[in-house]
């Protein structure tokens, strides 16, 4: 290109196009084409100055070619070819060229324009005519193909057909190959049937096979199968296998054949079982497990199992049995406890998994059915050893006639030694099982050795919480009577407090009630798997514990109540007559307070005893909910069931309580009563006029009334809690209240009197606020209005009443006890305000 545009400079202006050579070539537009390259290539040869210009400009002011702006500012002059033609300078002078290259170069586009137009027709007429012929090629190959199917499925079922063939050829060769072998063995055993179809008990004229010992494992197979085709063949003649052993000299059928075989597989099991125990005692374990396997074509091997397991000296060693008795009993017996027999089963149990697990080894090298030896060695372990160790430790006691404490306590002793053994067995079976026992059951062969126990276990647990309890009776009451013998009688009123408070509830004792019912509760959870079992036990065992505390707690408020009984007694024999000389009257009041002593004591004893009855029942509520409601939650009404036993089991100690209750009521007014009537004076209400001051304290009589009220009753607020003790309180004050009234019906009152009547119902009213019964307190606010009757005029006595018309009653009554009642003729002045109040 570049010479063709050197030489172009030296033509004319309108050189021949055909004369030049060419300017622009096909392979300018080949690969990655760029018009710029292709321009700069063509005018770069005419524009050598321009570029050096442009290399300026580019430092200065930029593009000249590019820019219309001259040096000096001024725009420059559109550029005009046609100006270049003319006669003037041309400012441009290479222009000529330039339009002459860019016209040769347009003449030369628009040629290879034309070339490759017609190139690409022609490529396109070639690819037409390509194309046609493949599509052509392309038919005659899917004629062919669907052909070569066609003869490829042809070709596979022929293949198939012949196959077919062919294994139908095969299965009849291999039929007639296995007819032919089974005649063959079939002449071989009917051969050696004939032999043994001779005499009956001849087994001397036997081929070799039957008498080789290195032969044994053939001549067991082969006696075997012809003992099974001459029973077979018996069976189908309809004569059975026992009435040819009893008749061996029968020469019809196959008798003396079977007779003979039976004869010679006894005497080959015989040889195999001697041989086996040879290998045995010499541990010869090849020997062993070949004997095994041959005798296990022998009724499945089963003889070789259990001769095996027979003659294991755990079996048959009487010292190890002996050893067994005396490593769980020791050397005596009968005192053996719980925990050194516990100690000695899990030593004994654990010599027998080891024993178990040496076993397991030979029997895993030795017999073909492993499993089923295993089965029958723990089988005989549980059935013989185990068996034999808990008949001598678990003599299970008679219902009918059972064993008294004073034996010491063999019932407790029975249950408590079955426990543990069931414990410890259990123990030793899951232990087993880890180890290896086949298909056996185990856990339901274990359970089975304790079935006659567990049987009627229930009614032996709750024998022995009955004969607890009994010896528990019987041992505090000869404490009691010992203790009583010891000290002595001082008086019949003393020696009554003192046996008495020998016999008091002790909560200790009840504690020991809930702890058997606990061990008993610990061992029906042991022995009963199901939940319905485990309910009923647990809430017949309950049941024992609610009778016991019920008669306990009941018995011992009723020797409390005893108490109060007597000492009510003593108080009735020291009652006089209105006529008494004083050695008499001084003598009894000595005896009334001896007697008023034994009271005080007596309702003091029967509130430790309610006191220790409530913590007795607070126990039992106690263990009730935290050990037993879990347990009978499985049945339904079972928990409610409980409930509603517990609540009439309680019910009779609820009764001697609120018997024993209203005695100490009783007592308490009782010695209130005699105070008053010893302290209480004539003069205390009805103060002399001989002008001095009154008295406005307390009377004596309040006084030790208020501190014997105060003294004594300490005992109830520490001994009653929440409603039993407001009952009470309640109750006592009422019959307080009562009991004053009654006690001051007695008394006439003038002024002087009322007021210390007033001053002794506000201490009263003080001292019973403690009760904390706002209707007793009430009580005394309306006697301490009433004492004003006594106080006020006559004139003033219906304006009394105005406010308060609810005490007119009341006040009636202490109207007539005022000095002036007759004097002041009070009776006709207030009839009108009875009358009205009526």
């Amino acid at each position: 290109m570049k010479e063709s545009i050197k030489s172009d400079s030296k033509v004319s202006k309108s050189p021949s196009v055909g004369s030049l050579p060419l300017i622009l070539d096909i392979d300018d537009f080949k690969g990655e084409f760029s018009f710029d390259a292709l321009f700069g290539n063509l005018v770069n040869e005419l524009l050598p100055s321009f570029q050096e210009e442009e290399a300026d400009s580019a430092e200065g002011h930029g593009n000249i070619v590019g820019s219309d702006m001259l040096a000096n500012g001024h725009v420059r002059a559109p550029f005009d070819a046609a100006t270049l033609t003319q006669g003037l300078s041309p400012l441009f002078p290479e222009v000529d060229a330039l339009l002459s290259l860019f016209r040769d170069s347009c003449r030369e586009l628009i040629d290879l324009r034309k070339q490759i137009d017609g190139k690409l027709s022609n490529l396109r007429k070639d690819v037409t005519a390509q194309d046609s012929k493949h599509r052509k090629t392309l038919a005659e190959l899917e004629k062919g193909v669907d052909g070569l199917f066609d003869s490829f499925a042809r070709l596979d079922s022929r293949i198939s057909s012949v196959g077919q063939t062919a294994a139908k050829i095969g299965d009849h060769l291999q039929s007639a190959d296995a007819q032919r072998e089974t005649a063959s063995q079939t002449i071989e055993l009917v051969k050696y049937l004939m032999e043994f179809n001779g005499s009956p008990g001849d087994l001397m004229e036997l081929s070799p096979l039957f008498s080789d010992d290195s032969r044994v494992a053939e001549a067991a197979s082969i006696a075997q199968k012809l003992r099974s085709f001459a029973e077979e063949d018996m069976g189908r003649q309809g004569i059975s296998v026992p009435s040819v052993m009893g008749n061996a000299t029968a020469s019809r059928g196959l008798e003396v054949a079977v007779a003979n075989l039976q004869d010679y597989c006894n005497e080959l099991e015989n040889r195999l079982l001697a041989r086996f125990d040879a290998a045995s005692q010499r541990r010869e374990l090849s020997t062993m497990a070949e004997c095994a396997k041959i005798l296990s074509q022998f009724n499945r091997g089963t003889s070789a199992m259990q001769h095996y397991v027979a003659t294991r000296p755990m079996f048959i060693d009487v010292e190890i049995m002996n050893a067994d008795t005396r490593l769980v009993l020791g050397d005596q017996v009968s005192q053996a406890s719980p925990s050194d027999v516990a100690r000695g089963l899990s030593s004994l149990y654990k010599e027998i998994t080891d024993t178990v697990r040496k076993e397991a080894a030979t029997i895993m090298a030795v017999f073909p059915s492993s499993n089923d030896v295993m089965s029958i060695l723990v089988q005989r372990v549980l059935e013989q050893r185990v068996t034999a160790i808990l008949d001598k430790l678990l003599a299970k006691p008679s219902l009918v006639n059972l064993p008294p404490m004073a034996e010491g306590g063999l019932l407790l002793q029975y249950l408590r030694m079955l426990a543990v053994a069931y414990e410890k067995t259990q123990e030793l079976a899951r232990d087993l099982r880890a180890v290896g026992c086949g298909d056996l059951d185990v856990e339901g062969l274990t359970e089975s050795l304790f079935s006659s126990h567990k049987d009627e276990y229930p009614e032996h647990e709750q024998a022995s919480l009955r004969q607890l309890y009994q010896a528990k009776v019987e041992e505090l009451h000869a404490e009691s009577q010992q203790l009583s013998e010891s000290t002595g009688t001082i008086g019949r009123s003393k020696g009554a407090s003192v046996a008495s408070s020998h016999q008091q509830i002790s909560v200790t004792v009840v504690t020991e009630f809930v702890h058997w019912n606990e061990e008993a509760i610990s061992r029906c959870t042991l022995f009963s798997s199901q939940p319905t079992n485990l309910a009923a036990n647990v809430q017949a065992v309950f049941t024992c514990l609610l009778d016991q505390v019920g008669q306990y707690l009941t018995e011992g408020l009723e020797r409390a109540r005893d108490s109060l009984t007597e000492a009510a007694a003593l108080r009735e024999r020291f009652v006089l007559g209105t006529i008494v000389t004083r050695r008499v009257a001084t003598a009894a009041a000595s005896a009334a307070e001896a007697a008023a002593a034994a009271g005080e004591s007596s309702f003091r004893s029967f509130m430790v005893s309610v006191q220790r009855c409530g913590s007795s029942v607070a126990i039992v509520q106690q263990y009730f909910a935290n050990s037993i409601s879990r347990l009978l939650l499985p049945v339904d009404g079972a928990h409610a069931a409980s409930c509603e036993e517990m609540a009439t089991a309680m019910s009779s100690a609820e009764a001697a309580a609120y018997k024993g209750l209203q005695q100490c009521i009783e007592t308490v007014m009782a010695e209130v009563e005699r105070l008053l009537s010893a302290e209480q004076k004539t003069i205390d209400y009805r103060s002399p006029d001989d002008g001095i001051a009154p008295d406005h304290r307390s009377t004596n009589a309040c006084t030790r009334v208020v501190a014997y009220l105060s003294h004594v009753l300490e005992a109830a607020f520490t001994a009653l809690e929440g409603l039993n003790k407001q009952a009470f309180l309640t109750e006592l004050g009422n019959r307080f209240h009562k009991g004053l009234l009654n006690h001051w019906q007695k008394f006439t009152f003038n002024p002087s009197g009322g007021l210390r009547l007033k001053r002794d119902i506000t201490e009263y009213g003080e001292f019973v606020r403690s009760f904390n019964a706002p209707s007793i307190d009430e009580k005394f606010e309306l006697l301490g209005i009433v004492a004003n009757v006594f106080i006020v005029a006559p004139e003033s006595l219906s304006a009394l009443f105005e406010g308060t018309p609810s005490i007119r009653k009341e006040a009636q009554r202490f109207i007539q006890l005022r000095e002036d009642y007759k004097s002041a003729k009070l009776a006709s002045k207030l009839s009108s305000l009875w009358t009205s109040s009526s």
